[in-house]
């Protein structure tokens, strides 16, 4: 792997008044680099990081431009961006490490493994049907805070209690929050040492990949290495929505509402003083981590898992079609197409990305990671400023299209 940019030459080549960019491409890559400089130029870049795994050898690795607007501080190397729903991706990793390790099928019912989950009418639910937001358990009756979520028995009491809104795969809507509290639970039950979610995460795919990526941000990760993720403008967050998506957004009984802004919604994990909360687990929104490390861990998936034990089982199913609900993937969250499986999304009209067989998870803002298995790249993208597309936001759209067509 040769490098053909250094840091020095990638900067000679920018104004002055152009963001620094660092890092390098590999040979084949060049066209990943400029729409990296493009994004700061033309499409309103703040600070990012993109990172490219393929066939397990790194390929490219860029970062630039501000990890905080309000201190003027660089983006640097070891940079953790919020990636909210790209979060969703990792925490699939667990379940599918789970698979490979024999402690759950995705075809069976969750409440095999979780009794009191068959409360409220929830007893015919499987794993697949929960993980592909088709279990109608998109949002929470009783109130879920912090203190809610910190305690995993209180949190696990309410989810037993939660009836869905839909029989099972009746429908489909975007579980944006609660998926991941479904997630965590079931794996505290099967994991042979009842260890939460983000503890499999840390131990059975940080460690041994050597990946800076948190489910569960300790209270030694200094403030500094996390960028905040600036907001959009009101007028960019009216006018950058579908307006079906900007009026349910305000009606307190709507899916999206219920799903993404409310009890507890997307923003409770944030923390002004120190960024994002710490010791608090969230795996569908809540994880903090550089471009490096999704793009390392989603190209261990796609080039065979032989430095985690995946299955070979396990990587089919992961890489198999999505299945479609009697209304095929109209989601009742974002009024339009959207195609989940096992949980991660996997391509279609609406997101497309990667072959047919990827599979990944965007997160609001833009940040984004996938595996390709066809191509055996690992893609991961993360920025300080959010954007507003919930079809791919131009900022990674230009980046996926410059990799070559392997």
């Amino acid at each position: 792997m040769t490098p053909i940019e250094t840091e020095s030459t990638l900067e000679s080549d920018r104004s002055r008044s152009s963001p620094e960019i660092h890092g390098w491409v590999s040979p084949g890559f060049e066209a990943v680099r400029d729409a990296f400089a493009d994004n700061f130029s033309h499409r309103h870049e703040l600070g990012a990081a993109c990172c490219v795994f393929q066939g397990g050898a790194k390929v490219v690795d860029l970062w630039g431009g501000l990890r905080d607007r309000a201190t003027g501080s660089a983006w640097h190397e070891g940079t953790m961006g919020i990636v909210h729903s790209a979060t969703k991706g990792m925490a699939a990793m667990v379940v599918a490490l789970a698979h490979s390790r024999g402690w759950l099928e995705y075809d069976q019912r969750v409440s095999h493994y979780w009794p009191e989950f068959a409360q409220s009418g929830k007893e015919e639910i499987t794993l697949r049907q929960l993980l592909a937001h088709q279990a109608g358990l998109f949002g929470f009756d009783e109130p879920v805070d912090r203190a809610v979520v910190q305690d995993l028995d209180r949190l696990a009491g309410v989810m037993e209690r939660q009836r869905p809104a839909w029989p099972a795969r009746e429908r489909q809507a975007y579980h944006a929050i609660s998926l991941g509290f479904y997630e965590g639970e079931l794996i505290r039950r099967v994991d042979p040492q009842h260890r939460t979610l983000g503890q499999v995460f840390e131990q059975e795919i940080a460690r041994p990949l050597d990946i800076d990526f948190y489910i569960r941000i300790p209270d030694s990760i200094p403030d500094q290495r996390i960028a905040p993720l600036e907001a959009p403008s009101l007028l960019r967050r009216i006018f950058g929505m579908p307006l079906s998506v900007t009026l349910d957004a305000l009606r307190s009984e709507s899916v999206l509402h219920r799903s993404l802004i409310a009890n507890p919604g997307t923003l409770f994990y944030l923390d002004h003083a120190r960024v994002v909360a710490r010791d608090l687990e969230v795996p569908s929104g809540g994880g903090v981590g550089t471009a490096r490390a999704i793009a390392k861990a989603y190209g261990e998936f796609a080039s065979g898992g032989h430095e985690l034990g995946l299955a070979t089982r396990t990587l089919e199913a992961l890489a198999a079609p999505a299945r479609p609900t009697p209304h095929g993937f109209f989601d009742e969250c974002f009024h339009g197409e959207a195609r989940f499986s096992l949980g991660f999304m996997k391509p279609g009209p609406a997101v497309p990305f990667g072959r047919p067989s990827a599979y990944g998870a965007p997160g609001a803002g833009g940040a984004m990671g996938y595996a390709d298995p066809e191509t055996g790249i690992g893609y991961g993208y993360v920025t300080s400023r959010m954007g507003t597309s919930l079809s791919g936001d131009p900022r990674d759209v230009a980046l996926r299209a410059a990799l070559p067509k392997v």
